[in-house]
């Protein structure tokens, strides 16, 4: 025995000790590619910070993860030569080489599985189409423009199916652009080539600035192609047969028949049969796979739902101006711009489009993403849907300068705006623990770590204060959050809660404005607008989706609230109290805890105050109150927001935010 535990452990630190040699190799090899690059392409000495005795981490355009280089930004930086030492980066996910003099062809790039973003542009690249690129199954941005590539397109482009930008204008392209279906392509440009023929049905959607300065390409949205003459009608071809032979003697024809006869018969029974066997074999088969599959389905479509899991790069708009943005300002119109706040570090629209992004999740106002800029900086932008109703650009400017100088340690402050004809963005501050329903919801089942009641509780009480400071910040507007919910409730990296969303319903459409999501009071339904009063409705549905663990617009009747059909979470709450079962009411993650059981029934009477009727609803200054007695004072409010006199004593924020002020961009 002690032989073998002697050669077992032996075996373990050898391959320990292979697994640590083939981690060091893999950054070391990293390492060692960047020198080489440097070495041939930095003649004038740019990258200067670039040494063997420094962590190549903190280089110049460098971003790691893992001690492998994930991100590669040299731009305009006169770097010349070839990239091929950059080949073995094989955990680059962005490479951006724009504006510098590197020559050559490109090297082959299918080790670079994990790219995502390519953007080689402004470069003297030549040689055809780089044939590699097309197995970058990840691709989503591909941008080869002006430099001095030739030969043509090739059709092997439809591999890259997730790809949204695809730039190859002034290069030397010939031939005919492949026939493509890039059904989320959103920025492409083929101009000033060589290109020749009709331009294919899924790009005619493009306008004719994208096909520019190829005098040979026809089609729309350009000219309609001619017609060639003498051109044969298809409708009359028709394919040559041979003809039957049929046989002289009638006794061949008799024979024939009964032969046919036989056949026909015979070729029932086997139709037949053959159509049984196929049910049978179909059943059995898919039998096998829903018992082998459906396991390992389920599991990665749960992994698939998470929101904060994997890196998605989107894009909110086109990094480029268009033709229509160039018309519309040349008409009059105002382009759009960046709009920053007090203290915010500036960057432009370009950089936060280029950066890249992951998708947060979708709400009523619109889809969240976390941009990482090219300095590091992680911000959460916010593209407004098309729906949002916007009554011009003044107003909207009015109630972002509002909504900018909310400053406040339990809401998500808002950084900067962009305001165009067809683009609007919001720029906030990154909450890095995700939302209170990701906390509560997420990942039900074994093996979750359930929320406990302390953090729950303090949850609670941070999205109090920061809903009361909005109500008491600007008492002569009487602001609403307007849209209260606990995928708008998010933790900082702190752990404390901020209140996210706030001020945007001014913008919804009534028709979504009534729509009832299981957190709208219900004197909403008839299309009244958001009140203070309709706020605290919504943060006691809140509380009793802290409490319950349920989602207020997934519960189903159960326990003295009726037999079938949905019912809202209030009422369920009020009709199990109501039948003395007041302790089936709480999370059962909440019942291994000892000694908070008369905790939990002053948070549920708070939060059942709060879902009365309108007139007997408690203030937001008076809810924080009663949340922070539960443990006899709670925690101070850093604000001095939760009594009153936030916007008279408040440091958080000054008397000018209900008007005066102005904006730094």
């Amino acid at each position: 025995m002690e032989i073998c535990s002697f050669f077992f452990n032996q075996h373990f630190l050898l391959s320990l000790l292979l697994l640590n040699c083939c981690f060091l190799s893999s950054s070391s090899s990293d390492l060692e590619a960047l020198l080489t690059f440097k070495s041939a392409a930095d003649s004038t000495g740019k990258l200067n910070s670039w040494n063997s005795t420094t962590d190549p981490c903190k280089w110049t355009g460098v971003s790691c993860a893992g001690d492998r280089v994930t991100r590669l930004v040299l731009e305009n930086l006169d770097l010349t030569g070839s990239i091929e030492p950059l080949a073995s980066l094989t955990e680059l996910r962005v490479l951006s080489l724009k504006r510098n003099r590197l020559s050559g062809p490109i090297p082959d790039l299918s080790n670079l599985t994990a790219l995502k973003l390519l953007f080689l542009s402004e470069n003297q690249f030549s040689g055809e189409f780089p044939a590699t690129v097309t197995s970058l199954s990840r691709l989503y941005r591909l941008d080869l423009s002006s430099n001095n590539f030739s030969g043509e397109i090739p059709p092997s482009l439809n591999h890259l199916t997730h790809l949204l930008t695809l730039r190859l204008e002034s290069n030397r392209f010939t031939g005919q652009i492949p026939d493509i279906d890039f059904s989320d392509l959103q920025d492409f440009n083929v101009s000033g080539n060589k290109l020749t023929g009709q331009i294919p049905i899924p790009f005619s959607k493009f306008p004719n600035s994208v096909f520019g300065l190829n005098p040979s390409l026809c089609g729309a949205p350009l000219q309609q192609c001619p017609t060639k003459p003498g051109q044969p009608d298809g409708a009359k071809a028709s394919p040559l047969t041979k003809p039957e032979t049929v046989p002289s003697s009638p006794t061949s024809i008799q024979s024939k028949t009964k032969n046919d006869d036989n056949k026909t018969r015979i070729s029932t029974v086997a139709l037949v049969a053959i159509i049984l066997g196929d049910v049978l074999i179909l059943s059995f088969v898919s039998l096998l796979l829903y018992c082998c599959f459906w396991r390992q389905y389920a599991t990665n479509k749960k992994k698939d739902s998470k929101v904060l899991e994997g890196e998605k790069i989107v894009y909110s708009s086109n990094p480029y101006p268009t033709t229509a943005n160039n018309n519309h300002n040349q008409q009059g119109g105002e382009r759009g711009r960046m709009v920053f706040f007090e203290g915010t570090r500036r960057f432009e629209l370009e950089d936060l489009l280029r950066a890249s992004a992951e998708m947060l999740g979708k709400g009523g106002f619109g889809t969240a993403y976390k941009a990482v800029l090219d300095d590091g900086n992680e911000v959460a932008v916010k593209r407004l849907k098309d729906a949002v109703t916007v009554a011009g650009k003044k107003e909207f400017e009015q109630q972002m300068e509002v909504l900018g100088r909310l400053r406040h340690v339990n809401l998500v402050s808002l950084k900067a705006y962009y305001f165009a004809r067809e683009e609007k963005l919001l720029v906030y501050d990154y909450m890095p623990n995700g939302s209170l329903f990701w906390l509560l919801h997420g990942n039900r089942g074994p093996g979750r770590a359930p929320l406990d009641w302390t953090t729950r509780l303090k949850i609670a009480a941070g999205a109090a204060r920061g809903v009361a400071f909005i109500h008491s910040s600007c008492k002569t507007l009487k602001l609403t959050h307007g849209d209260i919910k606990s995928t708008n409730v998010l933790l900082d990296s702190s752990g404390n809660a901020r209140v996210s969303d706030f001020g945007l319903s001014i913008f919804a459409p009534l028709q979504t404005t009534a729509k009832s999501n299981g957190y709208r009071a219900p004197e909403l339904i008839d299309g009244r607008k958001p009140t203070q009063k309709t706020d605290v409705y919504s943060f006691g549905v809140l509380l009793l989706e802290i409490l319950t663990g349920k989602c207020p617009n997934l519960l189903e009747t159960g326990h003295g609230a009726g037999a079938g059909g949905a019912v809202d979470l209030p009422r369920w709450v009020q009709s199990v109290v109501r039948e003395e079962w007041t302790a089936e009411v709480f999370d059962l993650e909440l019942m291994r805890y000892k000694d908070i059981e008369e905790e939990m029934v002053g948070l549920l009477q708070i939060a059942m105050a709060c879902t009365t009727a309108a007139d007997h609803r408690p203030k937001m200054s008076h809810v924080v109150k009663m949340i922070e007695e539960i443990r006899g004072g709670g925690e101070a409010s850093p604000c001095n927001d939760g009594i009153n006199s936030a916007a008279e004593s408040s440091p958080c924020l000054s008397e000018d935010t209900c008007g005066g002020g102005t904006t730094s961009q």
